[in-house]
């Protein structure tokens, strides 16, 4: 298992330039975040304009929001491990670069086909950013800030989800549905611009806390297969927390999709209105993300053992409110007691990325945390809506979610278990 000691430098006034530097870093690629899920989920918001413009079936409707992530999950470990090798720098560029255009293409797109094809191209571009940008940012902050730093980088995919609906209906409503499309393009186009000419490999090595030379780290060690692949999994401990995490995004994933329908059909809502509590609720999430990081972080330091118990108890947590909330009759009281326990769905994420991070080797960070996204995208965000739809099916939505906090007791019971393995490694060691 790799291990550093490495301890950040006193303050300075280098230390202090390289901090606001890592902090000024750590707002462009939030805001590039923000940018690949705006791009993303801009079309849900166009689908009923789309539907009647060019007369397209619900399933073509599916696919181009389908595509996207179906992309992201297929390509993020090979992209990742490119990136690891070729530099980071350059990779994320290009990745920005290649979805921002893709974008635009969709504007200007006159037919499904076309807009199908730019909506892959969309998803090739994205595939790689979350694992590549979350590495990037681990080697320019200390250890003891790294759930925080995952927690608040990941919380925008919650942000721009919301962001990118709302204003693409807004623009569509106003300008027409190809300029909701082009200004998320724009949007895009005029961050990559703006990271180009703050980020280099060079800088972000002199803002390495890790990386006393100042020399890109990127490109350093080779490994065949045979060896990433026992550097990605470089313990049981390890393993744990990428299902762990996995199994947790399953219920968010689950919640995220079927909200919005729960709302209309049970609590009477207008779809319009069951969309807005939805897409606040999804908020919650995003703040409760940044937030759990942070206080992880604040109670942790640099004990891994810590980090594990922070783990069970978020996840304990998630379970227990979710429980309460879905007994509960529909009305306010369910809503307040929905809100808490949204809190909760993503809060471990930022504390296994520390695990992960903290077990293996950064030369490797980007493959380590797309392997992270990897499990994310197929036991979790695929498995848990398509699972709760077959189950909702034959006993009804609110019965499947009534059920759905019974789901939490797998990642607890691998947080657990990779508790117990982490000890029982370091006794080893």
């Amino acid at each position: 298992m790799y291990t550093s000691n490495a301890m950040p430098t006193e303050p300075t006034v280098a230390a202090s330039a390289t901090r606001t530097y890592a902090w000024v870093v750590f707002a462009l690629m939030f805001c590039l975040l923000l940018s690949d899920y705006m791009s993303r989920q801009a079309i849900n918001a166009l689908f009923p304009i789309l539907k009647v413009q060019w007369q397209m079936s619900d399933t073509q409707l599916g696919s181009l929001s389908g595509v996207v992530p179906l992309a992201v999950g297929i390509l993020t470990l090979p992209f990742s491990i490119v990136a690891d090798r070729w530099g980071r720098v350059k990779s994320i560029a290009v990745m920005v670069a290649l979805w921002s255009l893709a974008t635009l293409g969709c504007a200007v797109a006159s037919n499904y086909h076309e807009m199908f094809i730019a909506r892959i191209f969309v998803g090739i571009g994205e595939a790689a950013y979350g694992s590549v940008g979350i590495a990037m940012l681990m080697s320019v902050f200390p250890k003891h800030l790294r759930s925080t730093i995952a927690g608040g980088f990941t919380s925008a995919a919650a942000f721009g989800s919301v962001l990118g609906v709302s204003l693409s209906g807004l623009i569509a409503t106003h300008f027409g549905w190809r300029w909701s499309m082009g200004m998320m393009s724009i949007f895009g186009f005029v961050l990559v611009i703006i990271y180009c000419l703050l980020v280099t490999e060079k800088r972000l090595a002199h803002a390495n806390p890790d990386n006393t030379g100042g020399t890109p780290m990127y490109g350093e060690i080779k490994l065949t297969p045979r060896a990433l692949l026992s550097g990605l999994f470089p313990a049981r401990s390890v393993l744990c927390a990428y299902i762990g995490c996995a199994l947790q995004i399953f219920i968010q994933g689950t919640l995220f999709v079927w909200l919005p329908s729960y709302l209309n059909r049970y609590w009477g809502m207008p779809v319009s209105k069951a969309s807005l509590v939805a897409a606040g609720l999804v908020l919650v999430s995003g703040m409760g993300q940044l937030l759990c990081g942070v206080l992880t972080d604040r109670i942790s330091g640099d004990s891994l053992v810590r980090r594990w118990n922070m783990a069970i108890c978020y996840c304990l947590l998630l379970g227990v409110l979710l429980e309460i909330a879905f007994r509960l009759p529909q009305g306010n009281l369910q809503l307040a007691l929905l809100v808490p326990a949204v809190f909760f769905l993503a809060s471990s994420f930022g504390t296994c990325s520390a695990i992960v991070a903290g077990a293996t080797s950064p030369a490797i960070h980007s493959s380590a945390f797309a392997t992270m996204t990897l499990f994310n995208n197929i036991l979790g965000l695929a498995a848990g809506p398509f699972l709760t739809g077959v189950f909702a099916d034959s006993v009804g939505l609110q019965v499947a979610l009534r059920w759905l906090p019974f789901a939490a007791i797998l990642p607890f019971a691998a947080y657990l278990l990779g508790r117990w393995l982490y000890l029982a490694e370091s006794r080893r060691a």
